[in-house]
Formats: C-alpha cells, structure tokens, sequence
C-alpha cells in the first residue's frame, strides 16, 4: 500500500548510536520516542563498565544450557536481586522477553486448564496460551468484573485457571487495577499472572512496578513476569515467585532448559540497571513527570491519547495506518523520531503513533514535540 501511495517506510531505520532523548539516523540527530531506555540507563557508563568486566572475567556468551555448564555467578546474582524487587523467594532469567512467556505458559498450564487473559494481552501471553492448549477466553480490558463472571461461569470445569493481566499496557499506556484482580482471583481459587515488561523503572514511587502503584505485595501476584530490555538496558526476560515454581521452571520450561544461558555480560548490565534504579529514584520521578507533562500538553491540543495515564507511554491515534504512516514521516522530516503502530497490531480504527518517554526527555523537548504533532496531523487532515 505504502508503494503504490508513495509513502516510505518508517520502520527499520538504523540509528547510528546510543538512543536516549535523542539518536542519530543517517548523521542527523533527532529527538527520540522510538524506544524503551526509560530510566536513561542504557549508555550509563556505570551499566557499560559492569558489562565490560563480565566480558573480561566470562566472555562474551555463557556457551552452554545453564542446566548443564552454563551458569555463572552474574545469572544468580541478578536472580537474587529480582526477587528481591518483587519480595518473592526466588527468580529465572530466560534469554528472551518473549520467549518467558511462551515457555512458561506452555510448560505449566495444559488442555484441562484455563486461561483467561486481558483483551489487550501481550502477542506472548497468547502464544503460551496456544502452545499449553489450555481453553482460553479473554475479558474487557481491565475489566476485573467481566473477569470475575467469566471465573463464575467456567472455573468448576477446569483444574488450573491463570489469570493474565499486563502492568502498564504498552500500547495503551493505562494501568492495571491489580489490587482488584488480587481480590478475583483470590475468590475463586485461580492463579495471577502479572507482566511486568513496560511497569518496571515506571510505576510506584521506587520504579518496583505495579505492585508497588497498587499496594500490592509480592506473595500476592503467583507469577511476576518481566524483561530486561527496557528499563534495564539489557535482554531477555524473567519470572519471579514461590521457590517451587522457580524450581519447577528451571527443570521444565523448554524455553530455559534447551536455551543457552543469558550472556554473562548481559546479565551484569541488568543487575547494574536494577542497582542504580534503586539507588536513584529520582529517574523514576522525572520520568513520571515527563509522562505527566507530555499526556496533559497533548490534550490540551486536543490530540486523542485514548486511554494514557501519562506514565512512560502515550499513544496519539490517528484512526488510519495511512494516515499514521504519513504522520511518522512528516515528523521525522522535523527532526523527531516515533513510530506508527498500524493494522493488524492494532485495529484499523485505532492505528497511532506510540510515544515512548524518558526520565532524560526536558520539558522543551516535549512541548516542541506535541506542537509538531498537532500542527503537522491538522496539515495532513486537511490535505
């Protein structure tokens, strides 16, 4: 469609160094709100340091499955300090985000299971759900009541339920209201699932995620899921919870046993990131002010930001992918660096950019930003 209407591509665009409030893309810098370094700490020379020391002690890649001559110090290390975050006993590092999901779903639940999970629910939750073959059925996003009739109808015929929801949306960027799915699936006997991806470092007071913006404490939540890759400039993914279903993971979930470990220097920059978080809360809070200022900047220009609570992510719909397409490239003419989200990740009707803010992100930045944005969306709408 982009061909024959002329339109370039705004996806796959090299940039040329670290990405933080701003990148370089072909030799020009441009403001940035195309990727996920929330905190500022991916390009931290404390993060590089750490990582750099692993490679000099460890090498490059673990070489090996952990289970058998692949663990090394920095894996445990980090473990430790994710369950420590979310205040349950124990945690696993998996080599991909998307992969934790898949390979803990598929391993855990199976075909006399239920699996209930937010309408908006991660692609990676729901390739679990497929492989476990477990029964699945989704409720109204955040909807903890249509959940709960669902649970009243369907949860005497299955053994296992597992509950699904996501901390901060990351298409949406609204919150789950987790202390009421605790009381849910408290009432009937189910498990929760909490994915954490896109709420470390951006929830709560100290950045511990959702739990910590509901009040929600860790025993509470039977799988907390996370990745390394956004605010601890790192990759990969984890699950944190009871000793016995990490123990149960790390024997079982193909996705760990079969993988080769986490790269050492992987692993440290995580555990680095997750220190200096922390250690700094205030990131934590300039970043919830950016995504304050940018959410109310942009309704004020009558941008819909559909369901935003002005945390780390803010989309503005546009209602077309073309026309979120184009959008995308008339700002990157200006200088400014965001990505449409378009059919089929998303509706037709709810095609948008998705800006991803940052603790680094100054005020001029943002209001230059929304400016652009509203001027350059009412030129295209009226062309």
């Amino acid at each position: 469609m982009g061909e024959r209407a002329e339109i370039a591509s705004p996806f796959f665009k090299v940039h040329d160094g670290t990405a933080a409030d701003t990148t370089v893309i072909d030799g020009r810098t441009l403001l940035n709100y195309s990727t996920y370094n929330y905190l500022g700490l991916n390009g931290d020379r404390r993060v590089g340091a750490a990582a750099k020391a692993a490679i000099d002690q460890f090498g490059t890649s673990a070489s090996a499955s952990r289970l058998v001559s692949g663990e090394r110090p920095p894996h445990r290390a980090l473990e430790t300090a994710l369950a420590g975050l979310h205040g349950v006993d124990d945690a696993l590092v998996f080599v991909s985000g998307h992969a934790t999901n898949v390979t803990t779903i598929g391993s855990l639940l199976g075909p006399r299971d239920l699996i209930l999970h937010d309408r908006l629910i991660h692609n990676s939750i729901l390739v679990g759900a497929q492989l476990s073959g477990a029964t699945r059925l989704s409720f109204a996003h955040n909807d903890w009541r249509a959940a709960e009739a669902l649970l009243a109808e369907h949860r005497m015929r299955h053994e296992k339920v597992l509950v699904c929801v996501e901390g901060l949306y990351s298409m949406d960027g609204d919150v789950c209201p987790l202390d009421k799915f605790v009381e849910v699936k408290r009432r009937h006997k189910a498990l929760l699932m909490v994915d954490e991806a896109h709420s470390i470092g951006v929830l709560g007071a100290t950045g511990r995620g959702v739990g910590e913006h509901c009040g929600v404490g860790g025993p509470d939540v039977d799988i907390w899921m996370g990745t390394l890759s956004k605010t601890l400039a790192s990759c990969g993914g984890y699950i944190a919870g009871a000793a016995a279903l990490i123990e149960l993971l790390r024997y079982n979930a193909p996705g760990f046993v079969y993988s080769v470990g986490m790269a050492p220097p992987v692993a440290a920059a995580a555990l680095e990131s997750l220190r200096i978080m922390l250690a700094e809360p205030e990131r934590v809070s300039a970043l919830q002010r950016n995504g304050q200022r940018f959410l109310e900047k942009s309704r004020a220009r009558n941008l819909n930001t559909g369901l935003s609570e002005g945390y780390a992510v803010t989309p503005v719909v546009t209602g077309g992918s073309m026309l979120a397409v184009k959008l995308s490239n008339a700002l990157f003419d200006q200088g400014i660096s965001v990505q449409p989200i378009i059919y089929p990740a998303v509706e037709e009707r709810s095609a948008r950019l998705r800006f991803f803010l940052s603790s680094a992100h100054q005020a001029d930045q943002l209001d230059r930003t929304v400016n652009a944005v509203a001027d350059t969306l009412e030129t295209l709408s009226e062309a």
